[in-house]
């Protein structure tokens, strides 16, 4: 019998935010492994059936993570990660945007800051995350791109994968 994880998504319009708190049944070290390595990103950070494929990786703070989002037809969707600050297997914050292939901003797509903690409990560990934008307009956007929906797959994803890891 699986035992129900954690899992909170909240939308905090008047203060520009999005929270979302989940538990994963793994230890801080894999589940930190799983949020800064390239080769263990790429395979959760997409919701089925689209994949993640990283150009660039540099998890240090002032490096980055430039990825695609690759779908089933081959359509590409790039975005950068740019590490702000870095508490290993704590925190991280980061300024995420949409861009071109080579990490240019987009104009028309809206970035967020975010603080991404880790917490230890027992046998399990809760990740939480805090995505904060600029504009109201700007959260709206990211919800109805499906934000929502497709991180919580990827959690799946996430669930899968730590599961198989050493």
């Amino acid at each position: 019998m699986k035992t129900e994880l954690l899992l909170n998504f909240t939308v905090d319009k008047e203060n520009k935010k999005i929270h979302v708190e989940r538990e994963f049944a793994a230890s801080i070290a894999k589940v930190w492994a799983a949020w800064t390595q390239k080769e263990l990103l790429e395979q959760w950070w997409a919701p089925k059936p689209w994949k993640a494929r990283t150009k660039e990786m540099d998890f240090s703070e002032g490096g980055h993570w430039l990825y695609a989002m690759v779908g089933p037809e081959g359509e590409e969707h790039w975005a950068r990660m740019d590490y702000k600050s870095i508490t290993a297997q704590k925190s991280y914050s980061a300024l995420d945007f949409f861009c071109d292939e080579n990490g240019k901003p987009s104009d028309f797509l809206p970035g967020s800051q975010w603080l991404t903690s880790f917490k230890e409990t027992s046998n399990n560990t809760i990740v939480d995350v805090l995505l904060t934008f600029n504009e109201l307009s700007d959260l709206e956007k990211h919800i109805e791109m499906g934000f929502k929906e497709g991180f919580l797959m990827a959690f799946e994803n996430l669930d899968e994968v730590l599961e198989h890891q050493q």
